[in-house]
């Protein structure tokens, strides 16, 4: 079965501010979307929402994976159930080594499969370092701590190397891009679009810029303005804006 995560006119806010206002976005396994929009759109929002964080009060609407509600489960349950969030701003967690970090989450959210399971320390480093090599990373880093003295371009690549251990169903990378050089953006995009094509994943790439889409080639394009989807197309929306920025979509919010 394709999973299907579904956001149904959802409205939430925050500290009594207003920020998603009727959000409808969907993603299916083995296919990519991009959600873009200026600035205090409500792009992150949206991926922490999505994710649980019990910072946003939601106010009305849905979301839903394969039909079933989640809206109910904290963070922890909806990442078992196949949900992952790559963050825009990645955390250092000092004492903690990138293997144990991945290992423990590993047997947490695969706590069902018996073959990740009897997954051996060893075997797991070995898949680690896979891992690694795809993003182009040391495997020395299996042994640092999590992100700490990490350069902001390993951060954003360890979080795909935690994406590619994991392997959920659905995927949302809130502009990870961001802070990559040119090189960085490439090897990202061809991981990225890897786990797409050989794990089905579903992926939902939140940026402000198009260079990374490049790359990856979305299936489909939302723009996302005051809250709410105001344009939705295909890779030409992207290079759309690339070339009027995001002016023109505003009168999407008349509709």
């Amino acid at each position: 079965m394709t999973s299907v995560l579904k956001v149904v006119n959802l409205w939430v806010s925050v500290n009594n501010k207003q920020i998603l206002k009727g959000l409808n976005l969907e993603v299916r396994q083995g296919e990519i979307r991009a959600l873009m929009g200026p600035n205090g759109s409500g792009k992150s929002t949206a991926a922490y929402v999505i994710m649980g964080h019990p910072g946003y009060v939601v106010e009305r609407g849905d979301i839903t994976l394969d039909g079933e509600s989640i809206l109910p489960l904290p963070p922890d349950q909806r990442a078992k159930r196949g949900i992952f969030l790559a963050f825009q701003s990645p955390v250092e967690i000092p004492g903690v080594t990138l293997a144990n970090f991945l290992r423990r989450a590993y047997l947490s959210v695969k706590a069902k499969d018996d073959e990740a399971k009897k997954l051996s320390i060893s075997e797991f480093q070995n898949l680690l370092s896979k891992n690694l090599q795809l993003l182009q990373m040391d495997t020395s880093f299996i042994r640092r701590y999590l992100n700490e003295n990490f350069s902001g371009g390993e951060k954003k690549r360890s979080e795909i190397v935690q994406l590619a251990t994991l392997r959920p169903k659905i995927a949302i990378l809130d502009e990870t891009d961001s802070g990559l050089d040119i090189d960085s953006v490439k090897i990202v995009a061809n991981a990225v679009e890897k786990l797409v094509r050989e794990e089905n994943m579903g992926v939902l790439v939140i940026t402000h810029y198009a260079r990374v889409l490049n790359y990856l080639r979305p299936d489909y394009v939302h723009v996302m303005f005051d809250g709410r989807i105001v344009a939705s197309g295909g890779f030409e929306l992207a290079e759309q804006l690339e070339k009027t920025g995001y002016k023109g979509f505003e009168a999407g919010l008349q509709q």
